[in-house]
């Protein structure tokens, strides 16, 4: 090889990408039986959080699009997961909150992290902390570019 430095193996970049299509697939049994997607799972967690937030919170939590957050919160709303409101102090913003079936949902997706985190057995409870500090730089470093 002529440049080493391009070898796809020293990519730090693919082992992400690798590893994060293969982490959303193994949440698709899961979300599949909630009938929810990846990224409205993710939404959802945000609002079991912290419910009735403003859109821009929710993006700010989520890191999702902000065009694909609305297609998220419209088919959420469709579901009936979630209403989305004008704000009552301040008719521009419009605020999110969780309708009845999407609180329950929450029981229901309550045993997902301990079935996802199963199918990693090679990785201790330390590394996994040691993985989640090692992202949060790489993301903070991403960010503030």
């Amino acid at each position: 090889m002529k440049f080493p430095q391009l070898k796809l193996d020293n990519q730090i970049c693919h082992r992400l990408y690798m590893a994060s299509n293969g982490i959303v697939r193994s949440y698709r049994e899961a979300l599949t039986a909630l009938d929810l997607t990846y990224p409205q799972y993710v939404v959802m967690m945000a609002l079991w959080e912290k419910d009735k937030i403003t859109i821009n919170e929710l993006l700010d939590k989520t890191v999702i699009d902000g065009g694909a957050m609305t297609q998220i919160l419209k088919k959420m709303t469709d579901k009936q997961l979630v209403e989305v409101v004008k704000d009552q102090h301040d008719k521009r913003k419009r605020m999110v909150q969780l309708q009845p079936a999407g609180s329950k949902l929450q029981l229901a997706a309550q045993d997902i992290p301990a079935q996802i985190r199963s199918q990693f057995p090679s990785l201790s409870q330390s590394e996994a902390g040691e993985l989640n500090t090692l992202l949060d730089k790489i993301n903070s470093d991403l960010t503030i570019k």
